[in-house]
């Protein structure tokens, strides 16, 4: 979760100059680093004799880009560009992805990307610097998490999220977990639990930077490191799912949670993890029930 509309969302990328996002809507840019040779991994140059294709580069030993000669890729434009260098090393599809989804989060948490609007990937990848193929890819995996859904032949849409459907996941997450916690209270050492102690302090600083993504992040990597306690990776997963899924601001509060609404569930893991470390069953009992807003 992120403060509001206003702020700004980024993704850093060690060595890249950066590229100046503005959402629709939001008065804030962003910046996202540039990935000059994201293009080209979605035109892999073919050399001769090899999967029975052809030099894509013009025989020069450049790639061609987006209205160059032999180099144009449907879909894509350059607006005139210059030609970029051609890099040392390619940058992985998978890496640009990632960068793309992580920053595309950030701008959900921050309500950059508003609900009910519709976002074009070939739109989103002109301004982050890189093709729309790894934007398509990070959309499909926020479809996944139902954060977004498909429009055909437009693009996507951000989701809307009523009271009701946070309420229902909010049940679910404590029907799944506040049992999972109690369990564990019972069996896990003080010395365990004592490790989680980082993770609940990041929880607190990350909810006092005000930022709510940042927040999200460090309150999933809490919760998920209590899970994992259990030995079920299946848990795990299924868990962080609902987790993100019920971290999504709500139509009509693009922002999520206030700065003292954050600081108040992360000084909650500190108070819980204080009472197990202690062994104190009742008030860990009562501290679950409160934090996941049903008695167990």
């Amino acid at each position: 979760m992120k403060p509001s509309a206003q702020g700004s969302w980024a993704s850093a990328v060690s060595g890249a100059s950066a590229v100046s996002v503005a959402s629709s809507g939001a008065s804030g840019a962003t910046r996202v680093p540039a990935q000059p040779g994201a293009v080209d991994v979605d035109r892999e140059q073919r050399e001769p004799g090899r999967d029975g294709g052809e030099r894509r580069d013009g025989g020069d030993g450049r790639a061609r880009g987006a209205g160059e000669p032999g180099g144009a890729v449907r879909g894509e434009h350059t607006h005139g560009e210059p030609p970029a260098p051609r890099p040392r090393v390619l940058v992985q599809r998978s890496s640009v992805r990632g960068q793309v989804l992580d920053a595309l989060r950030d701008a959900l948490m921050a309500g950059e990307l508003r609900p009910g609007e519709v976002y074009s990937a070939p739109a989103l990848g002109e301004r982050f610097g890189v093709s729309a193929t790894p934007v398509r890819e990070a959309m499909q995996q926020l479809a996944v998490e139902g954060a977004v859904e498909v429009v055909p032949n437009r693009g996507f849409r951000v989701v809307r999220r009523g009271d009701r459907e946070l309420a229902e996941l909010a049940e679910v997450r404590a029907l799944l977990e506040a049992p999972v916690w109690l369990r564990l209270a019972r069996t896990v050492p003080a010395e365990r639990w004592a490790r989680l102690r980082p993770l609940a302090e990041a929880t607190v600083r990350a909810a006092s930077s005000g930022c709510p993504a940042t927040y999200a992040e460090a309150d999933r990597a809490f919760h998920g490191a209590v899970l994992s306690l259990a030995g079920n990776e299946q848990l795990v997963g299924v868990a962080g799912d609902l987790h993100r899924r019920a971290q999504w601001p709500r139509a009509g509060t693009p922002a999520g949670r206030g700065r003292a609404d954050l600081i108040a569930d992360a000084h909650e893991h500190t108070a819980l993890l204080d009472a197990l470390i202690a062994g104190d069953q009742d008030v860990v009992r009562a501290l679950v029930g409160e934090h996941f807003g049903a008695a167990p």
